[in-house]
C-alpha cells in the first residue's frame, strides 16, 4: 500500500508538472514525500520497550516515590529526560532538553496530602526561521488507580499514558531527522490525573513567554483497541476539539451569531488539519473528529492551552475499556481490573505516533497562516476575502477553502496564489462558510484561517 501511495504521489507530481507548465500559476505539489516517510518511521517495537519500561516503574502517581532509581515517578521522569537526552546526542545536540517545575500547594487542593513538586519534561526542537513559534506534543508521564491519593500501589498505567508519553519520544526520535523553520516542543506533563497541574504550568510559561502556539497535540491514551463496548476497532482514532476558544469576547460572540464561526475556531481548525493528514497520508486509518472539549464531564492536558487561548486537540482510541482505567489490579466477576501490558496494541500505537508526527512536520514546515482575514459579499452574487500578506521566503501563495455551513470538513479549495484578495464569483456568502491557508513551496500548508471583520464597503 505505501508503494501504491507512493507512486500515485509521483504520478500525479507528474501530471502536475505537465500542466503547471501550461499555466500561469505555479500551484505547489499536493502531497510531500517526506511526509509519507514520516507515516512509516514510528516504531511499533520500539514504542513496546517504551511503554514496558515506563509501567516497569510500578507507579508514576504524581505523589509516589521520587528518589528511587528504580520505581515511582521520579524514577519515570529521570528516564524520560536520558531518553530526550540520548536522541539529542544522536542528533548533535539539536533539543533542548530540560525540566520545568511548579509547587502545587496541599491546601484547596484535595488530590494533595502535602506540598508537591509537579515537573514536567521538556524537549525544544528549534526552528531555523521561527523559534517562536511551536507546535507541542504532549503526553503524560503519571498514572493512577481507584483512590486518587493512593501513591503507594502498583499502577502501571500502560495504556492511561505510558502509551501516549512513548509515542512523544518516538515521534522525538523520527522528526529530529530532519529540520523545521518552525519549532517542534515534545513533552511528557506531570499532575495530569491531580488536575491537569502539569499543563496548566506549563501554559502559563508559554503565555507568560509570549509563544506563538500553531496547535497543542495531547496524547493521552493511544494504544487500546479494544472497547468496554465490545468493538475490537484499529482503524479509527478520536480527534476532541472545541468549537471556539475559551477566551472569546463579547465581540467575536457577536460575529459568531450574526456572520458564522462557531464551529469555527483555531481548534476545531487544528482538528480538521488532523483530519486531513490522515486522510492523505495514512492507510485505512479514520480520524473522526468529535465536536467536544473533550470525553462527556471530562478533561485532558490540552484544556489548560484553551484556557489560556492556544489551539489543542486531545488525540486517542476510538473505544475505551473503563476496566482498565483508573483502577486497583484485580479481578472480580470474572473481568480483570487494571491498565496492565496486556491492553496495549503496539501496532496501533505507532500508526497514531505516526499521525502526530506528520502532523508536527506539516505545520512545522508550512508557511504562518494569513492574518487579519476579511469577508464581504452581503446581497451581492460572489464573496470577497482579503487578507495581509505573509513575509515568508518560502511561500507559494495562499489557499481559498469554503463549505456548506453544515458540512464538518471543507469541502472545496482553489489556490489563488500570490495574492492579499480574492473574489469566488458566483458563490453567495450565505450558503457556505469561508477560510484562507497560507501554502508553501513544498505545498505543506498553515491551519486554515477563519474571517473575524468585514471588508470596508467603498463609498460611490
Amino acid at each position: 500500500m505505501y508503494l501504491c501511495k507512493k507512486l500515485l504521489f509521483f504520478f500525479a507530481f507528474f501530471v502536475f508538472n505537465k500542466l503547471m507548465a501550461q499555466s500561469s500559476l505555479a500551484v505547489p505539489p499536493q502531497m510531500d514525500p517526506r511526509l509519507l516517510e514520516i507515516s512509516q518511521a514510528p516504531s511499533a517495537e520500539r514504542l513496546e520497550a517504551d511503554i514496558r519500561q515506563l509501567a516497569g516503574f510500578g507507579t508514576r502517581h504524581t505523589l509516589s516515590d521520587t528518589l528511587s532509581d528504580t520505581r515511582g515517578i521520579g524514577a519515570a521522569r529521570r528516564w524520560i529526560k536520558a531518553e530526550f537526552d540520548k536522541i539529542s546526542k544522536d542528533c548533535n545536540g539539536c533539543l533542548e532538553v530540560f525540566y520545568q517545575r511548579s509547587l502545587v500547594p496541599a491546601e484547596g487542593n484535595r488530590r494533595f496530602v502535602e506540598d508537591t513538586w509537579v515537573v514536567n519534561v521538556v524537549a525544544i526542537q528549534r526552528g531555523s526561521r521561527y523559534p517562536g513559534r511551536y507546535v507541542i506534543m504532549s503526553g503524560d508521564i503519571d498514572s493512577r488507580v481507584s483512590d486518587p491519593l493512593d501513591g503507594i500501589s502498583d499502577s502501571p498505567g500502560a495504556n492511561d499514558n505510558a502509551s501516549g508519553m512513548a509515542g512523544v519520544l518516538e515521534a522525538a526520535r523520527v522528526l529530529t531527522k530532519y529540520q523545521f523553520p518552525a519549532s517542534i516542543v515534545y513533552t511528557g506533563l506531570s499532575g495530569e490525573e491531580q488536575g491537569l497541574f502539569g499543563g496548566k504550568h506549563m501554559a502559563e510559561v508559554a503565555k507568560a513567554e509570549g509563544w506563538d502556539i500553531i496547535g497543542v497535540l495531547n496524547n493521552d491514551m493511544i494504544g487500546n483497541i479494544q472497547g468496554i463496548d465490545g468493538v475490537i476497532d484499529n482503524s479509527s482514532f478520536r480527534v476532541f476539539s472545541e468549537p471556539t476558544p475559551a477566551t472569546a469576547d463579547e465581540r467575536l460572540r457577536t460575529w459568531n451569531r450574526f456572520y458564522g464561526g462557531e464551529v469555527d475556531g483555531p481548534s476545531r481548525q487544528l482538528a480538521r488539519y488532523i483530519e486531513r493528514l490522515t486522510s492523505q497520508y495514512m492507510d485505512n486509518l479514520k480520524a473522526i473528529m468529535i465536536y467536544r472539549l473533550d470525553r462527556f464531564g471530562r478533561s485532558g492536558h490540552h484544556r489548560p492551552f484553551n484556557d489560556q487561548g492556544f489551539p489543542g486537540v486531545r488525540i486517542m482510541e476510538t473505544h475505551e475499556n473503563y476496566y482498565r482505567q483508573h483502577q486497583d489490579l484485580r479481578t472480580e466477576d470474572g473481568i480483570q481490573y487494571g491498565d496492565v501490558i496486556e491492553g496495549v496494541n503496539f501496532d496501533y500505537a505507532a500508526r497514531l505516533t505516526a499521525v502526530n508526527a506528520i502532523t508536527l512536520a506539516a505545520l512545522a514546515w508550512a508557511p504562518p497562516p494569513p492574518q487579519n482575514l476579511m469577508i464581504g459579499g452581503a446581497v451581492e452574487p460572489s464573496t470577497q476575502l482579503q487578507w495581509d500578506a505573509i513575509d515568508d521566503a518560502g511561500l507559494a501563495g495562499y489557499k481559498v477553502y469554503w463549505r456548506e455551513t453544515t458540512a464538518p470538513q471543507w469541502q472545496h479549495s482553489r489556490f489563488v496564489g500570490q495574492v492579499t484578495e480574492y473574489t469566488l464569483e458566483n458563490i453567495i456568502i450565505d450558503n457556505y462558510l469561508f477560510g484562507v491557508a497560507a501554502v508553501g513551496q513544498d505545498g505543506n500548508e498553515s491551519v486554515v484561517a477563519y474571517p473575524t471583520s468585514l471588508i470596508p464597503r467603498r463609498r460611490n
